[in-house]
């Protein structure tokens, strides 16, 4: 703080510019640096291109072409931690936007604690993709997976 008298009480318009219209700001919403984050009916894909999280509505009508068939899969059974707290986001997030519960709520209100007792009694209706190196991918569902805690 200097004492040389240009302290600011808040009173002015702190320098802002009233000639810039709103229409400057209110561009259309489009996607300025090209990055195409989404795909259709799928979940974004936020940086992570080795997992996605798919309704199981999805899996059949996906492309069958490089998929590994369930008897031959070479991951691990087990789900990730990265898995699991992407697809407790993705399921709470879906609570908190008025999804159907797969469980009864018991007088939770809290959309993550309730997606965390779905997990436990593997009731989330959702397909991990896990893509290989070769560009194929696996499939498995939530009820196939092994929970550690």
């Amino acid at each position: 703080m200097a004492d040389d008298g240009d302290y600011d009480d808040g009173g002015g318009d702190g320098g802002m510019d009233d000639d810039i219209d709103d229409d400057e700001f209110n561009e259309d919403e489009q996607d300025l640096d090209g990055d195409q984050n989404t795909q259709a009916d799928k979940q974004p894909l936020q940086g992570d291109d080795r997992m996605e999280i798919l309704n199981e509505d999805d899996i059949n009508g996906a492309q069958a072409g490089m998929r590994t068939d369930p008897s031959k899969r070479i991951t691990t059974p087990y789900m990730t931690k990265y898995e699991r707290a992407r697809v407790l986001g993705t399921r709470a997030l879906q609570i908190a936007m008025c999804a159907p519960l797969m469980v009864e709520p018991d007088g939770e209100t809290d959309p993550l604690q309730i997606a965390m007792r779905e997990l436990k009694e593997k009731k989330i209706p959702m397909i991990i993709r896990r893509y290989l190196p070769d560009g194929s991918y696996e499939d498995w569902s939530i009820e196939e997976l092994v929970l550690t805690d």
